[in-house]
Parts: C-alpha cells; structure tokens; sequence
C-alpha cells in the first residue's frame, strides 16, 4: 500500500472543498492529476474514498476514516517540521487561527501586530469563516484557535472571553432612518445595502438573516473593509451594517448617522475557543495567553 503526504492532503483538500476541481486547485494540481490520485488512494485501500453527485463530492465511511487520520498525520507532520524549523533558522512554529469578521477587521490586528513583534519566530496563518463554521474545524483539528461569536454552542470546545461589540446600522445624515435612534434589521430591508464582499462571513450571516425573514439584501456594492462601506453610505449610496467601534470613528470625520440595531445577534460577545489548552504547541498557548492579557488590557 504505496501513498504519500500529498496524497492525503488533496484528499483533505477535496473533502473540505466538497469538490475535486476545488481540491486540486488548492494543491495547485491538474484536474486529472488529482483524479489519478484520489483512484489510485480508492485502489491501494480497496474501498471507495468519495461519492460523487452533482453538487460536488462527500466522504464515504471508509473517507471519513481516511480523513480523520490524514489530519492527523499532516499536523504531525507540519509539528515536526515548525519545531526543527527554529535549528535550521526558520520560524518556530505557526499557529493556525479562524476568525470571524468582526473580530479579523476589528480586534486581531492589534493584538496580533503586537504579538509578532514580541515573537518574531512564530507566524500566524489566519483565514475568516462563520462562527458556527469555525467551531467545527477546530474541534476537527482544522485550526489550533478560533475567535467567534459569544452566541454559537461551542460544544466541548474550552472557551475564553475575548471582546464585546456591537452591530449597528449607518446611514447617511438626511436619510429617512437617520431621524430614529434604534431600528431591527428586519425594517432595514427596504432600503439598498453596501455591504463587504459577498464571501465575507458577515456578508453571508446578513443574507441568512435577511433569508430568515423572507427577504433578500438590495446590495447596490461590496467592499473590502467596513471603513469603506461608511463612505459609500456617507454618499448615499444605501445603507450598511458595520460594528460600532467602526461607526464611532468613521463618524466623526464623514456625514453619516449611527442608528442601534435592536436584534439580539447585534450584540457580538466574542470569545477565543480551541480543544485543548494543554494540547497545544507551546508557541499557540503563548498567543491564546496574548490574546486573553490583551482583553483584560482592554477593559
């Protein structure tokens, strides 16, 4: 039974892809290539790997099984080569880190920034996804710390508090909504949105919300960055959903109105949640420890 470690991480890939095209784009592979692989994996383990359909490819048992073991042996792997990384003169290790985006645009940077400064052996490879999302990748192993949304069941992931925000609605001065104080989102939905780029996972949460009352976002454009979106609407452009920290400083230097959201899920509690604190490589438990001081710095 012949098989190596790019062969177990294309099969990653494509499970958590959920298509072989997608897969062997990650791995910067020709699609056949990657077909020649996965039926050459099937052949030396004698059973089928992957079901295919048309919405794309999932796991068999037999996958399932493969894949719990392929994760495990490339972060083996990946371990063994940030630790005799330091001897050779490389980094030290890199921590693995899913975000969502409130926390990615508007708490990481900082602390992050000064995190590597202080460790200028260590990398961060950070990657934005839905809370609910990240919960499950780091409970199977995908990343090493998550910051999500203090709302999403963690499960039996252990969990810290990171920061507090809140969503909250900006409109240009003069526009009908800029004469309330607060507002649901729900009555939102008549009026053109800017909004961050579609794949962001606020863009996406939005839309589910938009979604779940029978409606659909009027997104006139996308943007990159919340400070964006505060000009767009500054120019009437249509309104848009951005965190508070954001509204107050873009507010005092454009003509914009910052109005409450009065749903639930505008209050973003946020929290750092990962499997296991001592399972950790030193090196991740020294950024879930800056992370953690930064907050208690911050209050």
């Amino acid at each position: 039974m012949r098989y190596d470690f790019t062969d177990l991480s294309l099969f990653r890939h494509i499970v958590e892809a959920g298509s072989i095209t997608h897969g062997a784009e990650r791995m910067n592979l020709a699609l056949a290539a990657a077909s020649t692989r996965i039926r050459k994996l099937e052949e030396a383990f004698g059973a089928e790997l992957l079901t295919r359909g048309r919405q794309g490819v999932a796991p068999t048992q037999a996958g399932r099984t493969l894949l719990q073991h392929a994760r495990t042996i490339l972060e083996q792997s990946e371990r063994l080569q940030e630790d005799l990384g330091v001897y050779a003169g490389g980094h030290a290790g890199q921590v693995r880190v899913l975000s969502n985006t409130n926390s990615l645009t508007e708490f990481l940077p900082e602390a992050l920034g000064s995190f590597l400064a202080a460790h200028p052996n260590i990398s961060v490879d950070i990657e934005e996804r839905l809370s609910d999302e990240i919960v499950g990748l780091i409970a199977e192993g995908v990343g090493d710390i998550g910051i999500v949304a203090g709302t999403v069941d963690a499960g039996g992931l252990t969990t810290y508090p990171f920061r507090s925000d809140r969503f909250v609605l900006v409109v240009a001065r003069g526009h009908e909504l800029a004469k309330r104080s607060k507002t649901s989102f729900a009555e939102t939905l008549d009026y053109n949105f800017v909004g961050i780029d579609r794949a962001s996972a606020i863009q996406r949460f939005l839309a589910s919300k938009a979604s779940q009352a029978g409606r659909t976002l009027r997104l006139r454009v996308q943007l990159r960055s919340f400070d964006a979106v505060c000009r767009m609407v500054e120019n009437h452009v249509g309104v848009g959903v951005v965190p508070l920290t954001t509204a107050r400083w873009a507010a005092k230097t454009m003509a914009i109105q910052v109005v409450e959201l009065t749903d639930p899920w505008a209050l973003r509690n946020l929290s750092i949640c990962l499997r296991d604190y001592k399972a950790l490589p030193p090196y991740a438990r020294q950024l879930v420890d800056h992370l953690r001081e930064a907050r208690r710095e911050s209050t």
